[in-house]
């Protein structure tokens, strides 16, 4: 089976000490056919304090470079995940024109500033009420970054739920925004991009059964696959689940190059 990993980490990410041939060793140790490299490039620091390109320039790695450091029979791509593109729609369209990349994930990683403005990885969520009252903003963000043309993929739409479920212990739901995750999900169709199923480094593969069944119901077809792995030993867990999933829900395993989709038959 081909198998992919589509987001991944290493040192050009504020998260990540991981280098290129780490990674790429550890892919073709899980058995991968292909691995893009999507470091960071968040236009808002953690704490929600705009930063833009924060003296990065595009790509992180050269096309040529990665050819050189891919194993064989292992396919290594440049990517980047781009996340809160809102907060300088002009930029975005910038990184978006950048010959060099393979793949641009579109991520929102952030509270509103009428919440705090962190990541939601650096807050507490006590509450039920407080969650749900946090994820309908989150919906209007993603909303808001559906519109936008500087992405080819919509990352980790449950990305909130990681922190609010798994490591708080609330029990919230996407569900009251379906009708909302509908019309996103038809926007993204009707452009001819896809959603990502990120594994969270394998922990989190059957908790995208309801949101791959609405997206095939509105339509989808594209699923492009990533661990979200920050280091070496994290490359491809859950990917081999998660393409078994993207199957049964009769979706199509999407890897991008140059930007365009190739399919994969499953």
């Amino acid at each position: 089976m081909f198998l992919s990993d589509c987001h991944t980490h290493t040192r050009f990410s504020p998260d990540s000490e991981a280098l290129v041939p780490d990674v790429a060793r550890a892919a073709k140790a899980a058995g991968l056919s292909a691995l893009c490299l999507t470091d960071h490039l968040d236009f808002l620091d953690f704490n929600g304090n705009f930063v833009g390109l924060g003296g990065h320039t595009m790509p992180f790695y050269d096309p040529g470079e990665l050819a050189r450091l891919a194993p064989a029979g292992l396919k290594l791509y440049s990517g980047v995940e781009l996340g809160e593109p809102w907060a300088d729609p002009a930029l975005a369209a910038q990184v978006a024109q950048c010959p060099g990349l393979d793949f641009i994930l579109g991520s929102a990683h952030n509270l509103g500033q009428e919440h705090g403005g962190q990541d939601f990885y650096f807050v507490h969520y006590d509450s039920e009420e407080t969650c749900y009252e946090i994820l309908d903003a989150y919906v209007g963000r993603l909303e808001a970054l559906s519109t936008m043309l500087c992405f080819d993929s919509l990352a980790h739409v449950i990305y909130p739920l990681r922190y609010m479920n798994d490591r708080d212990g609330n029990h919230v739901s996407l569900q009251p925004y379906y009708p909302r995750l509908e019309h996103i999900f038809r926007t993204l169709i009707g452009q001819g991009r896809s959603i990502e199923l990120n594994t969270t480094r394998g922990e989190q593969v059957e908790h995208w059964r309801p949101i791959l069944a609405l997206y095939k119901d509105c339509g989808g077809a594209l699923v492009t696959l990533g661990s979200d792995a920050h280091t070496p030993q994290d490359v491809g867990r859950g990917i081999a689940q998660g393409a078994q999933l993207i199957k049964e829900y009769g979706l199509t395993l999407a890897v991008y190059e140059k930007r365009q989709p190739r399919t994969v038959t499953l």
